[in-house]
């Protein structure tokens, strides 16, 4: 619980440097629906981008959730060059255990 509460903190602090463009060449904003609630969530992610692909490390990703909704592959909106972007959006674990979600951009 405690955990999740700095991770709120933590998000919420970086959300407030959306509109600097250092900011934005390092960090977007994904809003995805939840698989299970139906709810929809917006979180802050580092990324990195080539041409129509965006690639999201997710940092200790046994202590987060969201990335299991793209298990099977899913819909997913970022915030990049200060526009909306829609694209789809499937995780992945490696053998050592570290997970990246590949976003495939609409065009």
């Amino acid at each position: 619980m405690l955990l999740r509460s700095a991770i709120g903190r933590f998000n919420g602090y970086f959300a407030s440097f959306q509109s600097s463009p250092w900011w934005q060449r390092r960090f977007t904003v994904i809003t995805y629906t939840g698989r299970r609630s139906g709810r929809t969530f917006s979180t802050p992610v580092a990324y990195r981008r080539a041409g129509n692909t965006v690639t999201i490390g997710v940092q200790m990703p046994d202590a987060k959730n969201w990335w299991r909704n793209f298990l099977d592959g899913g819909p997913i909106t970022l915030l990049l060059d200060g526009a909306h972007r829609t694209g789809h959006a499937v995780s992945r674990r490696d053998d050592r255990g570290r997970v990246t979600v590949s976003v495939q951009l609409d065009d």
